[in-house]
């Protein structure tokens, strides 16, 4: 189903870093970069340079830590793949980086070159070269490179060549139609791709580490299953085919096991239960009189973060994987829920309430240092970036007294708060869950 880009001939891999992203310092003043047209010596390769150029460009403007300098303003437009540029041009109109490339057909498919180079120290901080087997990835091209720009720059790991899956929605609030759906996550038209029909419910969609698989529930004759589907196949299959409900399903680090909630029939309260899933046996962690659901792993496994209202309303706790050493590390005021840990295992964003607001925010893992970072009328479902400096979440206006109204959007925000956008969806989008780097 999906095509991978596997023909990558990195030429030279330097390490630098010149612009202080860590995420404590609040909003950072975009970093000016110039990208000179990528020249093509043909009009199909012409044209599958202006694509990844405007892709790079997106995408960097997008993070909120670049910006990209105005063409007219460029001095020199030659191409600089081959020739060393005239820094004190490039100076002039204030670029502090500058990238070039060109592309061109070849036996094996079409060859890319890139040079990124640092203007005020006028030195090549990266130079590459790959080549793209088929014309299908050259959107993947230019989120590649653009993670390559991003990294070499910041020093951060990027985020671009990755997707989105989602529940894409539509029809009336009491009606709704929810199929699963996948982008990438630039939002753009053309990645997008329907992953189920419609016919039945479905809910908290989520990546394994691997890349190509997603756990989900769906309601298939009112009952909840959660399922598998493979992404390179197409194919699925329900995991546990338990007389409960089983539900919130999350994968280990490792992806052989899924973490979830199971509830037995006629019951109104869940536990957690892990499930091995090459022998399929369970493993309960659990074993309360209250509600323990949403379970999320922290990056090395070892733990576990849940929201439980064994307490009274429902708060965030964390446990060993093996279900030892439980302990709540809420602190704050309000109804706490949807807990998951950074990919970087020093933050575990939630949901909370108080009435009438919902608020997204971070904390440390044992609870200290709470900090919001978006309120609204209705938010839900955040999830990390693969480099935990973003959070993505769905936001949904408030309903019309005719039942209309009421949409849901899936938005990107800098954890520090700053440089919201919503990414763009066909349909209603919720519960949106980022894929690691392909």
């Amino acid at each position: 189903m999906f095509k991978l880009l596997t023909f990558f001939i990195f030429l030279s891999i330097k390490s630098f870093a010149a612009l202080d992203v860590t995420i404590s310092q609040g909003q950072v003043e975009p970093t000016p970069i110039a990208i000179t047209q990528i020249f093509g010596s043909e009009a199909d390769t012409a044209r599958y340079g202006n694509t990844i150029r405007e892709i790079i460009s997106n995408n960097l403007t997008n993070s909120g830590l670049f910006y990209t300098v105005n063409e007219d303003l460029y001095i020199q437009s030659d191409n600089l793949v081959e020739k060393v540029p005239r820094f004190e041009d490039w100076k002039l109109i204030k670029a502090q980086f500058l990238l070039s490339a060109d592309v061109k057909k070849s036996d094996k498919g079409i060859r890319l070159r890139m040079r990124l180079y640092d203007v005020f120290n006028g030195t090549e901080i990266e130079k590459l070269q790959l080549t793209i087997p088929d014309e299908d990835l050259v959107r993947r091209v230019g989120h590649t490179v653009s993670d390559i720009v991003y990294e070499r720059i910041t020093g951060e790991t990027g985020y671009f060549d990755t997707r989105i899956v989602y529940v894409s929605e539509v029809g009336p609030l009491d009606q709704r139609i929810k199929r699963l759906a996948i982008m990438d996550q630039d939002g753009h038209l053309d990645s997008h791709q329907f992953l189920t029909d419609g016919k039945n419910l479905v809910l908290t969609p989520r990546f394994a580490p691997n890349n190509q698989t997603i756990t989900y529930m769906e309601y298939k004759n009112n009952l909840p299953r959660v399922y598998i589907y493979n992404l390179l196949t197409g194919e699925r299959e329900i995991v546990g085919d338990f007389p409960g409900m089983t539900f919130a399903p999350r994968f280990s680090p490792d992806s052989q096991s899924i973490v979830m909630s199971f509830s037995e029939p006629n019951t109104a309260n869940s536990e957690i239960y892990l499930m091995d899933l090459n022998t399929r046996s369970l493993n309960k962690l659990t074993d309360d009189s209250g509600i323990d659901t949403s379970p999320s792993f922290s990056p090395d496994g070892s733990k576990i973060v849940f929201n439980s209202d064994r307490g009274g309303s429902p708060q965030i706790f964390i446990m060993d994987k093996d279900g030892k050493n439980l302990k709540r590390i809420s602190k704050g005021r309000g109804v706490y829920g949807n807990p998951v840990w950074s990919p970087r295992g020093d933050y575990i964003a939630f949901v909370k309430n108080i009435r009438p607001d919902f608020y997204i925010g971070v904390m440390d893992t044992n609870g200290d240092n709470e900090r919001i970072v978006v309120k609204d009328f209705s938010l839900e479902s955040p999830a990390w970036s693969p480099n935990g400096r973003y959070l993505i979440f769905y936001r949904q206006q408030r309903s019309n007294t005719d039942g209309t109204g009421g949409e849901t959007t899936i938005h990107f925000i800098d954890i520090t708060g700053y440089n919201e956008r919503i990414i763009p969806t066909p349909r209603d989008g919720s519960d949106p869950a980022w894929s690691p780097l392909l």
